[in-house]
């Protein structure tokens, strides 16, 4: 994977293909290949560029100067700053939907299109905040996250009626067995934190064109529940799409309705 250092730290893309450029922004505790089936289907027509998460997959730790998740916004900017990528078309699912919302506000200029899947640009509610933040200490204090809670943070990323046999459930769960100390409290728990206590901007989203931005969510995504993506395709003006038989990483576990309608979006508005 290639790198750019960003804020002192390296980040680690994939980037892949030619034509024009489609950002991928990942699910927190997700490397770029939750993105694998649409990497492989955008690739064809597109440049598909995908950072990793800082702490994830072989990106370095969180930035001393990241207050709020308009700093990872920013960060993606100075990634296709360093690219030389004047627009992008940019789809974000769940964190990366909360700074690419952001990033298209920040800079309007740079963004053709923006698809918002399994987000949600409101506060956390209260009481899910508080209970990711207990979360969070516990991994804090055993410098792992440890393994009654493997079973307890894994299901919140898939529809309920997921096998938890299947390789996709297995492999994510072994993946959060891998984060070492130093990854865990230098990035996983900041960003964590970040994520979870962000600024609503929900007042914002009617500054985004409703002919250029999409909305979609698993129908069966837990965390980030279809009524949310509702509320914001209402205020933007947008389309919403429910992806069936999904939860929240809906890229991974409906992978073929994805495709689709990311290449009909793409195909008028990229």
């Amino acid at each position: 994977m290639p790198v750019a250092v960003i804020d002192g730290q390296p980040l680690h893309y994939l980037d892949q293909g030619t034509g024009p450029v489609v950002l991928l922004g990942s699910s927190y505790l997700w490397a770029s290949d939750m993105w694998a089936p649409q990497i492989e289907a955008l690739s064809q027509q597109y440049r598909v560029i995908v950072p990793e998460l800082w702490g994830h997959g072989e990106s370095g730790k969180l930035p001393t100067q990241t207050e709020s998740l308009d700093g990872l916004a920013r960060q993606a900017l100075a990634l296709l700053d360093h690219l030389e990528i004047e627009r992008i078309n940019l789809v974000g699912l769940s964190v990366g939907g909360m700074w690419g919302a952001r990033l298209a506000l920040q800079a309007p200029e740079r963004v053709n299109s923006v698809v918002l899947m399994d987000t949600y640009l409101g506060a956390e509610p209260e009481a899910t905040r508080q209970y990711y933040f207990s979360l969070f200490k516990m991994i804090e204090d055993a410098g792992v996250i440890p393994e009654p809670l493997l079973d307890v943070i894994a299901p919140i990323f898939f529809r309920p009626g997921i096998d938890r046999e299947s390789a996709l459930y297995q492999d994510f769960r072994t993946s959060l067995q891998s984060y070492s100390k130093e990854q865990l409290l230098e990035s996983i728990v900041p960003l964590g934190r970040l994520i979870f206590s962000r600024e609503d901007i929900l007042a914002q989203l009617p500054r985004l064109d409703s002919d250029t931005t999409l909305a979609m969510c698993g129908e069966q995504d837990k965390p980030r529940p279809p009524e949310e993506s509702k509320e914001m395709a209402d205020l933007i003006g947008c389309d919403l799409i429910l992806i069936p038989e999904a939860g929240h990483i809906s890229s991974r576990e409906n992978p073929e309705f994805v495709n689709e309608a990311l290449l009909t979006f793409l195909a008028n508005h990229a």
